[in-house]
């Protein structure tokens, strides 16, 4: 079996404000990378959108419909600060979801060992109720649900890397005995949450501070002593990943210090875990990363490494 790519031309459809770091350039700078020979035998789909009530698998339906009717007809409709919505940005969101869906159904049927969804905007910000860090719909957290209600899954992972906090994945499964959210990130950092003692009403949700300045080194001894134990003890019937890559040295938002090998490396290791506990099951979605050269860099050398599976 291979790995499933997603992506879409829908995706540059979610103008943000010139100078916004997450820009449409990210797809582009992706697509130029995987389209490699190395990445030739990526079994490779377009985006299905899903109905807008598929989002309500993790948020309120009052919310949903409030996003729903602050979409744009011409311009911007800013949510806060830094995330807004342009025209595009709906469909982009639901297609994020939908195609978030579709990775799910593949690897639990088997159709494929493992899918990376590059999509945009990002979700792991945004929160049951509120719209946030570039996020509008929390697309991993849809994902998961999914997993339970269309497949009797029970046991999930989300396993998310980047460099900020995953505060609204946090907030969705607070409550829930299931779900493990792990969440390696800097701190302090945007958004401010993540500290160790966050640990939801059940011991679900697991939070790895990183301190300004870790590396790669620093980073492989910290996820063996903290993340990949927690990981496989709790023996996921499918692991999700949150895959940010900006904590590459070169990202403009952050102060860490990884290298696309490094990526590599903590691929490699789920993915052992993967094998041991749910089949290999893992699908990956885009969250961050800001540099387009450290995010090509970071997103070939993820991709690579699903490709062995």
């Amino acid at each position: 079996m291979t790995t499933l790519l997603i992506t879409d031309s829908v995706f540059l459809d979610h103008l943000t404000p010139a100078g916004h770091p997450e820009r449409p350039e990210r797809m582009r700078a992706i697509g130029r990378a995987l389209d490699d020979v190395a990445f030739a035998n990526l079994r490779r789909e377009s985006a299905p959108p899903a109905p807008i009530e598929a989002a309500m698998l993790a948020h309120p339906e009052d919310y949903v419909r409030l996003i729903e009717g602050a979409s744009p007809e011409t311009g911007f409709r800013f949510l806060d600060n830094d995330t807004s919505m342009s025209p595009g940005s709906l469909l982009a969101a639901l297609s994020a979801i939908g195609s978030a869906q579709r990775a799910v159904d593949a690897v639990i049927g088997r159709e494929v060992a493992n899918a990376f969804v590059a999509c945009r905007p990002p979700g792991h910000h945004a929160e049951r109720a509120t719209a946030m860090g570039f996020c509008l719909f929390n697309t991993i957290a849809i994902a998961a649900r999914h997993a339970q209600v269309a497949h009797g899954l029970k046991r999930i992972a989300i396993l998310d890397w980047d460099v900020h906090h995953g505060n609204g994945t946090q907030d969705i499964f607070w409550e829930n005995r299931d779900v493990l959210f792990i969440s390696s990130h800097e701190m302090p950092l945007y958004p401010g949450s993540g500290a160790e003692h966050e640990t939801g009403t059940h011991g679900m949700i697991h939070n790895v501070p990183l301190m300004a300045g870790t590396d790669g080194a620093m980073f492989r001894a910290i996820y063996e002593a903290k993340v990949f134990p927690r990981l496989e003890a709790h023996q996921p019937e499918l692991i999700l990943i949150s895959a940010g890559f900006d904590a590459h040295r070169r990202d403009p938002l952050a102060n860490l210090r990884l290298e696309a090998e490094d990526f590599a490396w903590v691929t490699s290791r789920v993915m052992e875990i993967a094998a041991r506990t749910c089949g290999g099951r893992i699908v990956s979605l885009l969250e961050g990363g800001y540099d387009l050269e450290g995010l090509a860099s970071s997103v070939a050398a993820h991709v690579r490494e699903l490709m062995r599976g």
